[in-house]
């Protein structure tokens, strides 16, 4: 059954405006109920395949295990999503069927000749190239259903890269300067591509195997139980009466599950339609409003303890441990999201615009009564993430069964059978179209690899570094936020992190300082124009202009745009090496530079601010970037001046009036 609300007037089909700005979401409804039970049972051998993977009890070799697993989504992904926008949605078409038996045969293929495989690794045999090619186009066409053209596009382009080259490769042309390579010929790529673990099997693939797809259990397993409703009701009951309320609520409810979730635009639509109509309700304008939802939302994906599915391929391709992602993170992401409460918070006083009379708000004291329970596994989570000793699938894995005891101990949060197996299905649904991204950037890294695409590319940003490291950091910037528009967050971080973290890290950037800054701008362009999908899925919850809603997310998030910098410049920032008064030093300053932006930005502190004094704002911003006594103290002496001068300026209009 649709979901609608009626926001605005107007009826909402939630699913319909998922379906719009998130490709994932068009999937197939089957109306044969032999087909969709099967297709249910599909779902759920799984799902249970994997946590008994992730138990430890039953764990085949890496490339078996990560065959099967691209196997297992390549066969739901051609029975979930149809070829294109006319085909139907209630069948799948006969020629789906074969491409769902072709993927099966792969992981077959991988089980039956394994060992022959691990021993001519760099030899391919007529069968490996026949299957990895097979693989190849699968893996392409998948994407193109799920993702759209961008990401397909992408592979193809880089594949043909490989084969360019007149010592050794299939096609005797060369590329100019940089690009430059010898060439490999179809059999010595595909086999590079199929029987290890720099191609398709990469990283990337592990991480989706393993790491995402139990958050994504668990994320589903709370969403059954009522984790949503409580953190909606938590967050309005807390902050819906203050002045604002409503914006503040959306921004801890979206937060919260965003971190979980790590999907902007599904995050924007869930609690988007609840935070929107409140906004409204209270006086913000429609694109303000949503500017709210789908910044919020975006963040979530850097917001801990969880970050979406970032921090888990972060730690693998840094070789380090998942909760040092965690503690480092943690300081930025909360500097993103003040930048936005204190936007807010100016914007409301700007506006006079008042809170939820508490009477209409649900009691924090009652919501805790009811569901403290719930936050039982995610204290569970942190303690096994961070002091337990265990790895994060097996402390994920017990999270998972826990929070399913923990549930059936209330009445109000208890499931049943079905809606346990419901979580089930919708969590290999759900990993579907991240995993197929994955296995499809898995080309462009096998073609890095192999090429040293990703050397040359280094080699270029470390001569513009050496002249300025500013200009590297904004040409890379400005690469991430352009190979993010219309790609998921997650393929767009690891193509950036491939081909610029490197050159960053060359220049003496600390490794997981280059890697946050590539994914913060990768995420940023869901909400940058002229592809900002999470803003437009919030404009249609709004009613507003898209445009307008996308400009004035870059507005809100603006603050979010500078944090970066600050961690390159200042690695205090993400509490790397530095004593306690250095990250306290590093993190007020962080957050006096994000209070001056928001004011700036806002034009407003008290009273209405200038224009001479909002410039002199943003100068005492940029200043902070830097962590340097000097510059700290100009900061500090720049906010000092304007809070004096606004609050005299505040004081006059009032006598005058």
């Amino acid at each position: 059954m649709e979901k609608e609300k009626v926001i605005g007037g107007k009826k909402v089909d939630e699913q319909a405006l998922l379906e719009e700005f998130e490709k994932e979401s068009r999937t197939r409804s089957f109306v044969h109920p032999y087909i969709a039970s099967g297709f249910k049972c599909v779902a759920i051998f799984v799902t249970l395949y994997h946590l008994v993977y992730s138990w430890g009890k039953f764990m085949p070799e890496t490339l078996k295990h990560r065959s099967v697993h691209v196997g297992m989504v390549l066969f739901m992904a051609f029975a979930m999503y149809p070829a294109f926008r006319k085909s139907s949605r209630k069948h799948i078409a006969w020629y789906d069927y074969i491409l769902m038996g072709l993927s099966v045969s792969i992981p077959a293929y991988m089980w039956l000749n394994y060992q022959p495989i691990i021993d001519r690794v760099g030899n391919a045999s007529r069968g490996d190239v026949i299957m990895g090619t097979i693989l190849l186009l699968l893996v392409l066409e998948a994407s193109r259903r799920i993702t759209g053209w961008a990401l397909p596009i992408i592979g193809i382009c880089f594949t043909i890269y490989a084969l360019m080259g007149i010592k050794g490769g299939m096609i005797k042309i060369n590329f100019p300067g940089i690009f430059l390579h010898r060439g490999f010929q179809w059999t010595k790529l595909i086999g590079h591509l199929f029987s290890n673990t720099e191609g398709i099997y990469g990283t990337s693939v592990n991480v989706s195997s393993t790491y995402i797809f139990l958050f994504i259990v668990f994320g589903e397993i709370m969403n059954k139980c009522g984790m949503g409703q409580f953190f909606n009701d938590i967050a309005i009951g807390i902050a819906g009466h203050t002045k604002g309320g409503p914006a503040k609520v959306a921004v801890l409810a979206a937060g919260l599950l965003g971190s979980i979730n790590g999907s902007a635009i599904a995050n924007v639509v869930t609690t988007g339609a609840f935070t929107i109509p409140l906004m409204k309700k209270s006086g913000y304008s429609k694109e303000f409003a949503g500017a709210v939802s789908a910044t919020a939302s975006v963040g979530g994906q850097v917001l801990p303890p969880i970050m979406g599915a970032a921090a888990f391929i972060m730690a693998e391709t840094l070789g380090i441990k998942y909760k040092v992602i965690i503690i480092s993170a943690a300081i930025p992401a909360l500097i993103y999201y003040l930048g936005i409460i204190f936007q807010i918070q100016m914007r409301a006083s700007k506006d006079n615009l008042v809170g939820l009379p508490k009477e209409q708000l649900p009691s924090v004291k009652e919501t805790l009564y009811n569901y403290w329970h719930l936050t039982i596994p995610i204290l569970f989570l942190v303690y096994m993430l961070f002091f337990s000793g265990y790895t994060v699938i097996l402390g994920a894995f017990y999270t998972i069964v826990l929070t399913v005891v923990v549930a059936e101990t209330r009445k109000n949060t208890r499931m049943s059978f079905k809606d346990i197996v419901d979580a089930l299905i919708a969590s290999a649904k759900s990993t579907v179209s991240v995993a197929i991204a994955c296995a499809c950037v898995g080309i462009v890294i096998g073609v890095c690899s192999i090429t040293g695409f990703t050397l040359n590319m280094a080699s270029t940003i470390i001569n513009l570094g050496k002249t300025s490291l500013m200009a590297t950091l904004v040409f890379t910037m400005i690469t991430c936020m352009i190979l993010g528009m219309g790609l998921p967050s997650i393929p767009s971080y690891i193509i950036t992190a491939t081909i610029a973290a490197p050159a960053l890290i060359e220049l003496g950037i600390l490794p997981l300082a280059a890697h946050l800054f590539c994914f913060y701008f990768a995420m940023f362009a869901n909400i940058t124009p002229p592809v900002a999908l999470a803003s437009f899925a919030a404009a249609g919850l709004s009613g507003g202009d898209p445009m307008k809603t996308g400009l004035a997310s870059i507005k809100l998030a603006l603050a979010g745009f500078i944090v970066p910098y600050m961690f390159i410049y200042s690695k205090e920032l993400l509490l790397i090496d530095t004593t306690f008064l250095q990250g306290a030093r590093v993190v007020v300053t962080a957050c006096i530079g994000v209070f001056l932006i928001s004011a700036a930005v806002e034009a407003h502190l008290f009273t209405k601010v200038s224009i001479p004094i909002r410039v002199l704002m943003l100068g005492g911003a940029f200043c902070l970037i830097e962590s340097s006594l000097f510059t700290d103290a100009i900061g500090v002496v720049v906010l000092v001046v304007t809070i004096i001068i606004q609050k005299m300026l505040a004081n006059k209009n009032k006598i005058i009036a």
